[in-house]
């Protein structure tokens, strides 16, 4: 069994600013990544609004972040943890590569988008529907496809597609977008067309997607257009069930609660990131993992006086 300091949970922005900042106290830790480093991070077309940045996407970005952190920390991808144990002073976990022993626990497991429970959908999930216009939009350009949601993500994602050659509009459930002034703007520049008040019920096709339905919640008709491609922005979900499992406390929605300094209500153990809900921004997410990864070192450095 690995002994740590500090064992941190996902490797996204908070992960990853939290083990440049563990790393460079001399603390001995590692990042857990069950998938790849960066997150959903690494899906934002552009990344317009993080300080010192015009313009980046995300990809590059978290990158960047992710080359900073290796020289601190070690960072372990593929590594998803499948059982957790909390004794008076140590965390226990087991992953499908190891065991490990830590003194604190940093969670910043993010979120999982979330889908919209219609017939067809999980059948045609990477044949034709995505929620990630950077990595499939290529695939669709030059032909007819629809963003799914109405605010940032969905904005940002309709407007890489157009950029790239695709034939897309918005299909929203509302009267208005939610996204932000200058994503509305912008949106409506590029004469990128929205579908108001409109749900989709159902996802058509053989092998590929072909066509949906779409359910106007104001006339309540129903209407089959085809289509190649289907983008979901519609929100997501707080990976937290594993920060339940040793009594982390989370909210209705599951997103885990924490005082200012980044604490759940079990000692030595923080979260940061998306899976505490809130603004759900980078620079929060970084801000916030910088928190917790300060507080952790002081917590045990008190401790171990």
């Amino acid at each position: 069994m690995e002994e740590h300091d500090i064992i941190i949970v996902g490797a996204g922005p908070a992960g990853l600013t939290a083990g440049i900042y563990v790393g460079r106290e001399g603390l001995n830790a590692t990042i857990l990544e069950k998938g790849v480093t960066g997150g959903n991070a690494n899906m934002a077309p552009l990344v317009a609004n993080f300080p010192g940045f015009k313009s980046i996407t995300g990809a590059k970005f978290l990158k960047r972040i992710a080359e900073q952190a290796e020289m601190y920390i070690d960072l372990h991808e593929h590594e998803e943890i499948t059982k957790i144990h909390k004794t008076d002073d140590r965390i226990l976990l087991t992953t499908n590569k190891g065991e490990y022993s830590a003194k604190a626990l940093i969670i910043c497991s993010g979120t999982t988008y979330r889908k919209l429970g219609i017939k067809g959908e999980d059948e045609f999930i990477g044949k034709g529907i995505s929620f990630c216009s950077i990595c499939d939009g290529m695939f669709f350009k030059g032909k007819d496809v629809f963003v799914v949601g109405g605010g940032n993500s969905a904005a940002e994602h309709a407007l890489h597609l157009k950029d790239i050659g695709c034939n897309v509009k918005i299909v929203h459930r509302r009267d208005e977008l939610r996204a932000q002034k200058y994503l509305q703007d912008r949106i409506h520049a590029e004469g990128i067309p929205i579908i108001w008040n409109s749900v989709l019920t159902e996802m058509k096709g053989e092998t590929f997607l072909k066509s949906v339905v779409i359910h106007n919640r104001e006339t309540e008709v129903d209407e089959e257009v085809e289509v190649a491609g289907v983008f979901l922005a519609v929100g997501e979900e707080p990976n937290s069930k594993l920060a339940t499992v040793i009594g982390v406390d989370v909210d209705e929605l599951g997103y885990i609660i924490t005082d200012k300094n980044q604490r759940t209500n079990i000692p030595h153990v923080y979260a940061a990131g998306d899976v505490t809900g809130g603004v759900q921004q980078l620079v929060v997410a970084c801000g916030e993992g910088a928190v917790a990864a300060v507080n952790a070192y002081q917590s045990l450095k008190i401790h171990k006086n």
